[in-house]
């Protein structure tokens, strides 16, 4: 809501199978990826994404609630990591330093 109410174009999946096929539709200009998720974690489908050079530079924003989720997401084009309950502020201020709306 915040993000399309601040001009974004957003598109959201259930799971890692329809974001990647989302994704392979349409390249996004960002991920906002929920650590939790069903068959794959969130960590694991951006790795996963990364093995391809087409989609390796798509910045990431990581959402959870684990104290070591961000040592995981080091490696993996992370640009910022929000823990929940989400904060509409914080997680705008890291989407704007990436992506114009």
């Amino acid at each position: 809501i915040h993000l399309r109410g601040s001009g974004y174009d957003v598109r959201a999946a259930e799971d890692c199978i329809a974001a990647g096929k989302a994704v392979l539709e349409r390249a996004p200009d960002m991920l906002i990826m929920d650590v939790h998720m069903p068959h794959m974690d969130g960590f694991e489908f951006v790795a996963a994404l990364g093995e391809d050079e087409a989609y390796r530079h798509i910045p990431v924003i990581f959402l959870t609630s684990e104290e070591e989720g961000e040592q995981r997401a080091k490696g993996l084009n992370a640009v910022g990591f929000v823990r929940k309950p989400v904060r509409a502020d914080e997680l705008l201020a890291i989407v704007a330093k990436h992506v114009r709306p």
